[in-house]
C-alpha cells in the first residue's frame, strides 16, 4: 500500500468509525510515521476536489464519499499480493485454519465485521506476511487464497479499507458485497 493510501485510510477511519472530521497534518504524519510533505501531497487531490478543507490549525473532512471513491479508484490490490495459492478445502474451513497474525479483508473481512454474507464466495483475502507459506504451501491451480502485504500500523480492517479492497476485486459477487456495504454506509456517504 502506498503511503498516500495510509493517509486516506486514516482519514476515513477517523471520519467513519470515530466520527471525527477534524485532524491535523502533523497528527497524521506522526501516527503514520511518514513525512509532513507526504501527507500534504496525499491530501492535495482531496482539497482540489472539495473533499477536504485546509484551515489555519487543522483540516476538515467535508466529503467522505469523495475520499472513499478516490482511494478505491487509485488502489492497486494486485500489486499488494505477496503470495497466492490454491487450497482444496471449503472457504469456511480455510478461514478457521488461518494463523492469528493475519487480518481478513474482502469477503471474509466483511463477514466477520458485519456478521453477514450478501453472496457466496470462493476466495479468501488476508493481510499478512510470507510466513503463511508454512501453513499453506504453494499448490497449482487457480488461487483461492491471496495474501496482501500488511503494513506495520494495521491492527484491524477498517470499513474503508474493506470497501476499497472489495472495489478492486473483479469477481461478480464482489459487487453484491459493495452494494451491501454502501447500504450500511448510507447515512455517512450522503
Amino acid at each position: 500500500m502506498k503511503k498516500s493510501e495510509l493517509v486516506y485510510r486514516e482519514l476515513l477511519f477517523n471520519a467513519i468509525e470515530k466520527k471525527n472530521n477534524k485532524l491535523t497534518q502533523l497528527e497524521l504524519s506522526k501516527k503514520l510515521s511518514i513525512s509532513l510533505s507526504t501527507v500534504n501531497n496525499a491530501i492535495k487531490p482531496l482539497v482540489n476536489m472539495g473533499a477536504i478543507q485546509i484551515n489555519l490549525r487543522n483540516l476538515r473532512i467535508l466529503d467522505i464519499k469523495k475520499i472513499l471513491y478516490h482511494w478505491a479508484n487509485i488502489r492497486n490490490l494486485k500489486k499488494d499480493i505477496i503470495y497466492s495459492t490454491r487450497i482444496e478445502k471449503p472457504v469456511r474451513e480455510i478461514e478457521k485454519t488461518m494463523p492469528d497474525n493475519i487480518i481478513f479483508t474482502a469477503y471474509s473481512g466483511y463477514k466477520i465485521k458485519f456478521n453477514d454474507v450478501p453472496a457466496d464466495y470462493s476466495e479468501i483475502y488476508v493481510y499478512g506476511d510470507e510466513s503463511i507459506k508454512e501453513r499453506f504451501p504453494k499448490n497449482n491451480g487457480i488461487p483461492n487464497l491471496f495474501v496482501l502485504k500488511k503494513d506495520i500500523i494495521m491492527k484491524e480492517i477498517t470499513i474503508a479499507n474493506l470497501f476499497v479492497d472489495l472495489w478492486n476485486i473483479k469477481e461478480w459477487y464482489s459487487k453484491e458485497f459493495i452494494k451491501s456495504l454502501e447500504a450500511k454506509l448510507h447515512g455517512i456517504l450522503e
